[in-house]
């Protein structure tokens, strides 16, 4: 599993069209795959299963607990996400509850964005 922080997304400003404060920066995402947003409610969980494809878990709201292969849980806050590999066997959780998006399929997040140590 690797936990990546879009802090690390290499960015570009953009002041076309009056834009301000505006930056954009590319995953390096290709895929064949399939998003979808995910919601876990207090202390809900996402049991411990193998990865179909590899899969990407973006949190967008709320608090994560995620562990891959070895189950060491790390904790993920808004803007950071985990990258499972294909037959990966993986689980989340949340104490307080999360929104999170989750890419699955035949897809690369690009080496560019640097992988991190969970906080």
């Amino acid at each position: 599993m690797r936990v990546l922080t879009l802090d690390t997304v290499p960015r570009r400003a953009i002041d076309e069209h009056g834009s301000r404060g505006f930056t954009v920066g590319g995953l390096g995402i290709t895929a064949d795959a399939h998003l979808v947003v995910v919601r876990l409610g207090r202390g809900g969980r996402i049991g411990r299963h193998p990865a179909a494809g590899r899969q990407l878990l973006l949190v967008v709201e709320g608090d994560a607990s995620v562990a891959g292969a070895d189950g060491v849980p790390q904790h993920l806050v808004p803007g950071q996400a985990a990258v499972w590999e294909p037959g990966e066997p993986h689980e989340t959780r949340s104490t307080d509850g999360l929104v999170a998006f989750v890419v699955e399929g035949d897809l690369d997040v690009g080496s560019h964005v640097g992988a991190v140590d969970a906080p």
